[in-house]
């Protein structure tokens, strides 16, 4: 693992690179070709499905799930729910427990946050009213690869935040059914109506509607390159949570950390995929030859130990620091999306962090367990966009309608005002109807 110099790491490890749209595997490539006949980038794939689905809906999503995901049955796109009752003799009990004492905590936490979020006030005339979304779209990505945690942080929040309706797609495998666990997680978290819908046809299918599937108010959940390239192309169009980059760990320790602790979160940080990132910001250089030599010698343990090596040798390394002051200063500039404090008094430091998705405070703090069971949605922002965006949460799913209810009175205390700014503005109508409220006829 590298250890580089905080001077160095500024123009290196700290240094972030604008995300093209990457290079497709040659499979996806083949794919491209063999469904649309031509050889087509992402941003141009997406395009042409999008079109599709807007024009031809549920038979353009039917055909996309055949000829992108292999999905041989024609059945329904909506997912019954009798499958859904199945589903459970399917998963392990243990783990339907474990899901439902995640769903709890992350319930729990949200209702302590709704308590603190934008309320319904009226002073003087002015104040707001703050009503929940009505339909949320979520989408549950992967058929191999499953993250029903994902799942819980996305719906659960707005469950709570009450919104009326919650609508999950979800690539479906060959036979045209959906992942058990999914089905699970979908039921435990209370979402109303599952369909079979990968990809960019299911986040279409959310955005426009088709026959089956109905159209939503904003749309959450991460996916791969072509599912964000539509959330992009559809922000405007339907609400967008966000645009959700590789995830990142960066951790603050000094010299009396365990660099036991320290290696642990950052090979967990390094395993999610091989662009992920995993940085270690300390002023003990003793402590970052220690975190080095264990990530090398624990790494070959690993079940992902292929993806957890290319992220540590592409992104990952040891920053030395002058001080912790200056480690906290470089984390915030950074603005990571979980920000690790291994240190011996972390809430000392709360203060200056600025930036981050969510703050790990002290070496208990594990972010793995953020990820699961803490309460808090893991669905983090990601690429820096710390510096203005914040974690997902009821705020989310919550909007705000501005009211005014003005008086005789008020109106001829502040509508002169008003009246001078139309007319500058050569806005007469404005200004006159204003002037019609300050007249005693």
């Amino acid at each position: 693992m590298r250890i580089v110099s905080a001077a160095d790491a500024r123009q290196t490890l700290l240094r972030r690179a604008v995300i093209d749209e990457p290079e497709l595997p040659s499979a996806v490539r083949e794919t491209i070709r063999r469904v649309f006949g031509a050889e087509l980038d992402a941003g141009a794939v997406v395009d042409r499905i999008l079109r599709d689905v807007r024009q031809d809906g549920d038979a353009a999503v039917r055909r996309y799930n055949a000829e992108i995901d292999g999905v041989r049955s024609q059945g329904p796109l909506e997912i019954g729910r009798d499958a859904v009752e199945a589903a459970y003799k399917e998963v392990e009990p243990e783990l339907v427990a474990a899901l439902n004492v995640a769903s709890g905590r992350i319930a729990a936490y949200h209702e302590r946050q709704l308590k603190h979020a934008a309320r319904t006030f009226e002073e003087d005339g002015l104040g707001q009213l703050v009503r929940p979304i009505e339909r949320v779209g979520l989408y549950s990505p992967g058929n191999k690869v499953i993250y029903p945690s994902t799942l819980l942080m996305t719906a659960v929040p707005a469950r709570v935040a009450g919104v009326s309706e919650l609508v999950m797609v979800t690539p479906p495998r060959e036979d045209g059914t959906v992942a058990p666990i999914k089905l699970v997680a979908a039921d435990i978290a209370r979402v109303d109506r599952i369909f079979s819908a990968g990809g960019v046809q299911g986040i279409a299918a959310l955005a426009f509607g088709t026959e089956s599937v109905p159209r939503v108010d904003k749309i959450c959940g991460p996916g791969n390159i072509f599912v964000t390239i539509a959330k992009k192309r559809l922000f405007g169009e339907v609400g967008i949570d966000g645009i959700f980059g590789p995830s990142e760990t960066l951790v603050i320790a000094d010299a009396r950390a365990d660099p036991r602790l320290v290696a642990a979160d950052m090979l967990a940080g390094a395993e999610h995929d091989e662009l992920a990132t995993a940085l270690l910001l300390t002023d003990s250089e003793k402590l970052a030859s220690e975190v080095s030599n264990i990530v090398d010698r624990d790494i070959v343990t690993m079940d992902r130990a292929d993806a957890a090596r290319t992220s540590l040798d592409a992104r990952g390394g040891a920053i030395i620091c002058a001080t912790i002051e200056e480690a906290i200063a470089l984390g915030s500039e950074y603005a990571a999306e979980h920000l690790c404090l291994h240190l011996e008094d972390p809430e000392r430091w709360l203060d200056k962090i600025r930036n981050a998705g969510c703050v790990f405070a002290g070496e208990y703090s594990v972010e793995s367990v953020g990820d699961y069971t803490a309460g808090p949605s893991h669905v983090m922002p990601t690429g820096g966009s710390a510096r203005w965006t914040s974690s997902l949460g009821v705020h989310d799913f919550l909007k705000v309608t501005s009211l005014v209810r003005l008086d005789r009175d008020t109106v001829r205390e502040v509508g002169p005002a008003g009246v001078a700014i139309g007319y500058a503005e050569g806005l007469s109508g404005h200004a006159r109807a204003i002037e019609s409220r300050l007249t005693d006829e």
